[in-house]
């Protein structure tokens, strides 16, 4: 065992310094994680604010100005322009002067005192993800702007309010940060194990470590613990630049997170050696690496939910 255990390391560091010895590769291991951090954690982002609103107000009483003062409170709604025709909407939304429009019919004030109020908001679905949170958005503040004026009138026997627990301010930015932290730890533990054995292939050392005391388990292992380490590591980075420049909030234990993390690198570097056995040369090893990187992400939730892909691909992604 302590002799398997010597022959272990001594892959490992040799694999180390085969890594270390090319700066581009430094860069991708180390460098590249915080820059797509930096990138993807802005640019994969659902939030919608400051969306632009078009007005028509046809009532133009002080419960008509008091809803469109509720829209532009909230800050994910900003008046672009007014208007008492209704035919004005389209010219605002083809030349995509606004992305909504919101339309307050004639005796809108009494109608509300009533409790029978309606208005009309009428969206641009050219960006369909925009439309459907602006959407989203309106019909939640619609729908409280109704509740706090029913309750003024007369309080209601029963009143509801919800909460999310997880993330309670709804922020898109932490549920994507560490989305995408996981998505560039599997490439990357992904892509560094897809090229060792492939490598020793290459330049031409695979058959001396074929005729030297190593047994299979001990190369396996000598050539994932390096990559396993590096990838931790990165995952420490990540969580660092997700808590202290995105501002994500922590909850829980490290220990938990860096266990969860080494159990989740696992599927990364076994895909990735079965890659670089089958693969002859370093090119044809990143061309796997994309051609199951892509899929991988596609089925793993991250874009679509689970739960809506037909049936094969449900048990394709839990397999």
């Amino acid at each position: 065992m302590r002799r398997s255990l010597e022959r272990t390391l001594e892959v490992a560091k040799k694999e180390l310094k085969q890594l270390f010895r090319d700066r581009r590769m430094i860069a991708f291991m180390f460098g590249a994680p915080v820059l797509q951090m930096l990138l993807l954690g802005y640019a994969v982002s659902t939030d919608v604010r400051n969306t632009r609103l078009f007005v028509v107000d046809h009532d133009r009483t002080p419960a008509s100005r008091a809803l469109v003062d509720a829209f532009t409170a909230s800050g994910r709604f900003a008046v672009s322009g007014f208007s008492e025709r209704a035919s004005d909407i389209r010219n605002e939304l083809d030349h995509g002067r606004a992305v909504v429009a919101l339309v307050i019919p004639t005796r809108f004030e009494r109608d509300l005192r009533r409790g029978d109020a309606s208005i009309q908001m009428l969206f641009d679905g050219t960006n369909s993800n925009q439309a459907t949170v602006a959407k989203s958005y309106a019909e939640r503040i619609a729908l409280q702007f109704g509740v706090a004026q029913a309750a003024s009138v007369l309080r209601p026997p029963v009143e509801l309010r919800d909460r999310a627990w997880f993330n309670p301010s709804l922020e898109s930015i932490n549920y994507n940060v560490p989305a995408v932290t996981g998505i560039i730890v599997y490439f990357v533990g992904l892509l560094l194990t897809a090229l060792a054995v492939v490598r020793e292939r290459e330049i031409g050392t695979l058959e001396q470590l074929m005729v030297s005391p190593l047994q299979a388990g001990e190369l396996i292992a000598g050539k994932s613990l390096p990559v396993a380490a590096i990838c931790l590591f990165d995952v420490v980075v990540a969580t660092l630049v997700a808590v202290f420049w995105f501002d994500v909030p922590f909850r829980g234990s490290p220990w938990h997170l860096a266990a969860a993390s080494f159990v989740y690198l696992l599927s990364g570097l076994g895909i990735g050696l079965l890659i670089s056995t089958v693969s002859r040369t370093q090119q044809e090893a990143f061309m796997g690496t994309i051609l199951v990187f892509v899929p991988s992400i596609l089925l793993s939730g991250f874009m679509f939910p689970i739960a809506s892909m037909p049936r094969f691909f449900q048990v394709v992604t839990l397999a």
